[in-house]
Order: structure tokens, then sequence, then C-alpha cells
């Protein structure tokens, strides 16, 4: 990829590995200004330096307060913001809630990009070139949103709560579209990538995908779709899904426009209005 980001700041959160991290290194090259977004404060310095950030910031997506210090401290800095990449995200085997209170998989997966972004929005709205981009992966085929239950507190799957996660960043990308004609709101599937994902379970879970990884693709390759949908200047649609750089079909509850809309009031009210 050859395009010309010079003067263009960009946010990744998710950023001390996997894709998160080529994406950022990818668009540093690329001239951006990019700031990382870890939850370790080492790792992140350190991915910071090596991918040649302009900066980093430390915060712990899965609480929403965290979120919104990230965010604050972000707009105190006094940088612009031109694209913001949501790519933080994980997989958990067994229900676990933050220290809020909310099931992880929906607090970090799903609460903390919409959240994030609501709160940069009147930065994003400044630019000429403002784009958001969020991580969701083919695995949002098989998610339902389970409204009188988001958070599994019955009957927990760990998969089945990563499946809805998952619909949900389609849903709130093509929802945002709709609310914000200004800025190109994009989602999509990164493919399988030998990130270590879902090896936080630890168990048979990390064993499995152990296996799984072997077929994977590199996060070099995993990272090329994000980093077309924050970069490519010929890319204009928005509220569409991508898969292998491409435009490709979403699951049909994934093209539902009242679900969006009733997902975004959902997340209104986790987040307060």
């Amino acid at each position: 990829m050859n395009f010309n980001l010079s003067g263009r700041t960009v946010l990744v959160t998710g950023a001390t590995g996997g894709i998160g991290k080529e994406t950022a290194r990818e668009l540093a090259r690329l001239g951006a200004r990019v700031w990382v977004v870890g939850r370790n404060a080492q790792k992140t310095a350190d991915a910071a330096r090596e991918v040649g950030a302009a900066g980093h910031l430390v915060a712990d997506l899965s609480e929403l307060r965290e979120v919104r210090r990230l965010a604050a401290e972000f707009r105190e800095r006094g940088e612009r913001l031109d694209v913001l990449v949501n790519n933080a995200g994980a997989f958990y085997a067994e229900r676990q809630e933050t220290r809020e209170g909310v099931e992880m998989t929906w607090a970090l997966n799903h609460l903390a990009p919409f959240l994030l972004t609501r709160e940069l929005l009147p930065l994003l709205r400044e630019s000429r070139h403002g784009r958001v981009v969020t991580v969701s992966s083919a695995a949002h085929a098989q998610g339902r949103m389970r409204w009188d239950d988001p958070e599994f507190r019955r009957g927990y799957r760990g998969w089945a709560a990563y499946a809805q996660s998952k619909l949900a960043n389609v849903l709130f990308a093509r929802e945002l579209a709709r609310r914000e004609p200004g800025l190109l709101s994009n989602s999509l599937h990164p493919g399988l990538v030998r990130t270590g994902f879902a090896h936080n379970n630890g168990g048979l879970v990390d064993r499995v995908w152990g296996v799984i990884d072997r077929f994977g693709i590199t996060p070099q390759e995993g990272a090329r779709t994000s980093i077309r949908l924050a970069a490519d200047p010929s890319l204009l649609v928005s509220g569409r899904y991508f898969s292998q750089e491409r435009l490709a079909k979403e699951a049909p509850q994934a093209r539902d426009d009242e679900a969006a809309a009733r997902l975004w009031a959902l997340s209104e009210a986790y987040v307060g209005g």
C-alpha cells in the first residue's frame, strides 16, 4: 500500500500486538501521526516506540470510566483526529464481569468502541477525512442479539457472546454511518489471523486455538483491510462490511436497520445518554 497520510492523525486501540500493532506500524509508515492505545503501560510504550507512533495512551477499555478518561486525555492534548481504529477485543470462554459489573465480552468488544467513538465524535467531525474503522469478524454471521439479556446472565456460552458482540460491531458501524453522514464508518473481518486470539483463556481453549493458529494468516496480512479502510482515498462508501480488502456481504441480521437503531439506543442506556 502506498497511500499518503501526511497530516492525518490516527488513534488505534489494542495496538500492543497482533493486527492492531501492524495497523499502527503501517499507518505510521504511510505518514500518519499515530497514537496507540493499550492496557499494559510498558507494553504500550514499547509498541509505540517500535512502530514509530507519535504517542501512546494507557487504558483498560473494558471499564467505561477508563474509556471516558482515555477520550478526555486525548482531547486535552489538543490533537486533531482523522481516523479512529476500534481494534481492541477478546474472547472469554467463561463468563466474567468487569469491576463495573458488566459482562466482559459485551463491555470490551461492543460498549468500549461505542463509547470511545461517541466521546471522540467532535474531533472526527472537524476532520475533512473523518473515518471510523471497527474490527468485527465473520463470526457475526453466527450472532443473535439477545435484547433481553445481552450480558448472558442466563446460560452463558463464550462463542455465542463473542458472535453477538461481533454482530453488534457491524450494526454499530452501520448506524454510525447513518447518523454521521460526514464520516466514513465501516466494519471488517480481518481473517483468521495468528495473533494469540483466545489464548487468554488457558486450558483446552488455549490448546485448541493453538492448533487453529497453524492455519491462520500473519498479523501483517490480517491488518491489510483495516489499513485500507483507514487510508485509501478512493474508498468512499460508508456503513458497509469488508473482508480481504473488498466489500463483502454481511449476514442478514447485520443488515437490519431497525436492529441497528435499537442497538444504538440500548448502548446509550448502558453508557448514559
